[in-house]
């Protein structure tokens, strides 16, 4: 028998994997499984919750034991919500705020993280790391200088004076600067040497291949300015520009709260922002993914 035919019991032995081993895997795989499915079951039962109370009554939300399910599915909830909330003011204050603050933080963000990824200045590491120093400060900090910059220029109880300040972020810069150093440099060098210079190659070259990135970024936004109250309630507390945040925290009164009503504002005004990510899940998802902190 020669050497090669002795050898090749021995490879095919070794490449088969033994029961031992393949069970031992399943076992794990089915681990992890159990753990995804229980932090899913967790993240999903306060939305069922909300969605469930919106069709209840005020008897039913107070009743102990507490019920699952609504004995007759109401409305009730959602007429109480728009008679007490002017809801499409409201919304048209927090869609033009959002509109802006993401439109402005996308670009003023895409322009700084392309000059810290690919431009050479002096002071280039020290003013990054001081981004990213300010990562680590509660933005609650800023919050007296901002209102003192938007009332020395006129804008408080005004729409801008909502998204001017969300329009600098150092987590955003910090994206896309991680976004356009994953990128190749043979693209940007040979639109350089076709003559291009360093705001065409940002605008025609680089961007565009940032999408993935930016439309995260943008969705992100979108989140923490829908979102934002403590911001509304310092620089508009009262008058017609108040974002819905502020007109849901309203119906919470001094001496009882309508809990249907409540939870039918609150699903309402999930939608949109449900909407924005069905719309774009693929590439914030593409963008989270080719982030990779590199660098």
């Amino acid at each position: 028998m020669t050497e090669i035919e002795l050898a090749t019991p021995r490879v095919l032995t070794a490449g088969r994997r033994s029961p031992r081993g393949r069970s031992a895997s399943s076992r794990g795989q089915w681990r992890i499984h159990v753990l995804l499915i229980v932090a899913a079951t967790l993240m999903v039962v306060p939305f069922v919750w909300q969605i469930l109370t919106a069709f209840k009554t005020s008897n039913e939300v107070a009743s102990l034991p507490p019920t699952l399910f609504p004995a007759t599915p109401t409305l009730v909830g959602f007429d109480t919500f728009f008679a007490s909330v002017p809801f499409w003011a409201q919304f048209a204050v927090s869609a033009t705020s959002l509109v802006l603050r993401v439109a402005g933080q996308v670009l003023v963000a895409a322009l700084a993280g392309y000059a810290f990824a690919r431009l050479r200045f002096p002071g280039r590491k020290v003013i990054f790391a001081l981004f990213l120093l300010m990562l680590m400060v509660p933005s609650q900090l800023f919050v007296l200088g901002q209102f003192d910059i938007m009332k020395e220029l006129g804008l408080l109880n005004t729409v801008p004076a909502l998204a001017i300040p969300g329009i600098f972020s150092a987590f955003g810069t910090f994206l896309m600067r991680q976004a356009f150093i994953t990128m190749p440099k043979e693209y940007e060098e040979a639109a350089q040497l076709d003559g291009a210079g360093t705001l065409r190659v940002f605008w025609r070259v680089m961007l565009p291949m940032a999408r993935p990135m930016l439309a995260a970024l943008a969705v992100l936004t979108s989140l923490y300015s829908w979102n934002d109250l403590l911001w509304p309630l310092i620089v508009s507390p009262a008058g017609d520009n108040r974002p819905l945040t502020v007109g849901l925290a309203s119906m919470q009164g001094q001496f009882g709260t309508d809990y249907p009503a409540l939870m039918a504002g609150a699903l309402i005004c999930t939608l949109p922002l449900v909407i924005v990510f069905i719309v774009l899940q693929r590439q914030f998802f593409a963008g989270i993914a080719s982030s990779g902190l590199k660098g």
